[in-house]
């Protein structure tokens, strides 16, 4: 790895709406080094690799030394300033997209608690020095680099997982579950009584975990997802109505029909002429 003082990325546009990557690289700042007090519009998470410095956030102000990480909030004012004896070096990288919160989430930090010191500081310092090594304008460059961020955050998931092991009781566990599977399964003939198997637990205990934490039956919530993809489909296929609802796990196309305009108000036949005439 270089010995650069910084080496450094930022991506001017992305087309990538789900996961992007805002700018990464790495850097040995000099004593007192500062940034703040100001907000990002991205996630940005920092790892020293080296030295000391000082992360202040609307939560508290943290000492930070080599193996710590901290995070950066969208909108959340911090100021990070280098120790002026021993300056930190760090590493980092900036993401954004549809699937950022989710992601950040399953790390161990929080709002309370924006830092965490590493089990594994080398595996995450290689993690994200992978992706700056692969950084780039071109498509090709930043599928890489969203490859390589997702990798990074898969080793953060395991730090967090080893603060807080797995429980496998929790609903909120069974319902995260179950709607994995409904995603990945809605277009077939699938049952309720399936997806309790799935998870692990019986039909009226995933009924009620359901309307604990979703609000709605497990039946109504692959309904309405069922409903969902077939009006992304309808939107941006040439598929026909019949190929369209066995697409979604409806194999009686008036059944479908019905429960269709139940939910949207119209049928899919004039769902999409709505459509085709909004655009």
């Amino acid at each position: 790895m270089t010995n650069d003082t910084k080496q450094s990325f930022k991506q001017s546009y992305t087309a990538n709406i789900e996961l992007s990557i805002f700018n990464c690289g790495h850097e040995q700042c000099d004593p007192c080094h500062t940034w703040g007090p100001g907000i990002r519009d991205h996630y940005l998470i920092h790892l020293v690799v080296a030295g000391k410095g000082t992360y202040k956030t609307e939560s508290g102000t943290f000492q930070l030394q080599a193996g710590d990480l901290f995070l950066v909030k969208p909108s959340h004012l911090v100021t990070y300033t280098a120790d002026a004896e021993a300056p930190w070096k760090y590493y980092w990288v900036g993401f954004n997209g549809a699937c950022a919160n989710r992601l950040v989430q399953q790390t161990p930090f929080s709002d309370a608690k924006p830092v965490f010191h590493c089990q594994n500081p080398e595996l995450l310092q290689s993690a994200l020095h992978d992706i700056y090594s692969v950084h780039g304008p071109e498509p090709h460059q930043e599928a890489a680099m969203v490859g390589k961020l997702y990798l990074f955050m898969s080793e953060l998931m395991k730090e967090a997982q080893a603060l807080e092991p797995y429980n496998p009781s929790s609903s909120s566990q069974y319902v995260l579950s179950a709607i994995k599977y409904i995603q990945f399964n809605y277009s077939r003939d699938i049952s309720i009584d399936d997806i309790a198997r799935s998870v692990g637990v019986s039909r009226s205990h995933l009924y009620r975990v359901f309307i604990n934490n979703v609000g709605q039956s497990p039946i109504d919530y692959l309904t309405n997802y069922r409903i969902g993809e077939a009006c992304n489909l309808l939107r941006s296929s040439s598929l026909s109505i019949a190929e369209i609802a066995v697409s979604v796990g409806f194999f009686d196309q008036f059944y479908f029909s019905r429960v269709f305009k139940k939910l949207k108000g119209v049928p899919p036949s004039r769902y999409l002429a709505q459509s085709e005439k909004n655009n």
